[in-house]
């Protein structure tokens, strides 16, 4: 029976999403099917993306977005294909394998921090893992040196930032280990319209200025597209639609569906 996104037309296919990232290729997934217990939500599913791209997954609730990024992660049973990155395969590698030996963090969508912790005590908590805590100090120095609302409340309780400080430090705290790539679940989801502007102006620093690789799900199509390089539209675990950022804003069907146009 015909739904509402089979207007969406023919799937990209391997080829088309090579040519939206086809330089210095960071991060690929390969046939990949995934998901959660014995159920597969991702089906034979391919993503190709550059070193400093950045990349929106949006699409319906249930399509599969948020199993990417913990598929990426490590948070998924994969039934079948590879994840690589810079040619090599990472697929089986455990979340804090990935975090520590290839630099990848992920940024939950969730409030995260520990609320009674100072800012500076949740912000140490990102390097945890290192072997080398004066590293960690050092890019805590880093972090409150480039952010001044962080800077400004180091020594007070993670309680009383506002929610849009309190994804910032979210976001830091992720950068305390260093990562070349960043998997951003929901960065707008129950913030004011304010601190929106200021979580994705953040992002794209991270994208322009420190040359991070981001993949983001975001329930604010519009805002995630206009922020991206790219995007795929996902429909029940596989890519409906994939393009340039601004050419699917431009995009009739994608604008009905998803952009309330």
């Amino acid at each position: 029976m015909a739904n509402q996104y089979d207007v969406l037309g023919k799937a990209p296919g391997l080829e088309d999403l090579n040519k939206l990232s086809p330089n210095d290729v960071h991060l690929t997934i390969r046939g990949l099917n995934a998901g959660y217990g014995k159920m597969e939500i991702l089906h034979n599913f391919d993503l190709t993306v550059s070193k400093a791209q950045s990349l929106c997954l949006i699409g319906p609730n249930g399509a599969g977005k948020s199993t990417i990024l913990h598929s990426i992660y490590g948070f998924t049973n994969i039934f079948d294909g590879k994840i690589e990155l810079e040619g090599n395969e990472i697929t089986k590698l455990t979340p804090a394998q990935k975090l520590s030996k290839v630099g990848i963090a992920y940024i939950l969508q969730d409030n995260s921090v520990f609320p009674d912790m100072t800012v500076e005590e949740n912000l140490l908590m990102g390097g945890y893992i290192k072997d080398k805590q004066d590293e960690a100090y050092e890019e805590a120095e880093r972090i409150f040196q480039k952010y001044e609302r962080l800077r400004n409340r180091r020594n007070q309780p993670a309680k009383v930032l506002s929610g849009g400080e309190r994804r910032l430090l979210e976001i830091s705290r992720a950068l305390v280990m260093k990562p070349s790539v960043l998997l951003v679940d929901e960065p707008s989801i129950g913030l004011e319209p304010k601190y929106i502007n200021m979580v994705f102006e953040i992002l794209e620093d991270l994208q322009k200025a420190e040359k991070k690789t981001i993949i983001l799900v975001e329930q604010n199509a519009k805002k995630g597209l206009e922020f991206s390089d790219i995007g795929y539209v996902l429909v029940s675990g596989q890519t409906a639609i994939a393009g340039k950022g601004d050419d699917l804003l431009k995009n009739p069907d994608v604008g009905r569906l998803f952009l309330g146009g």
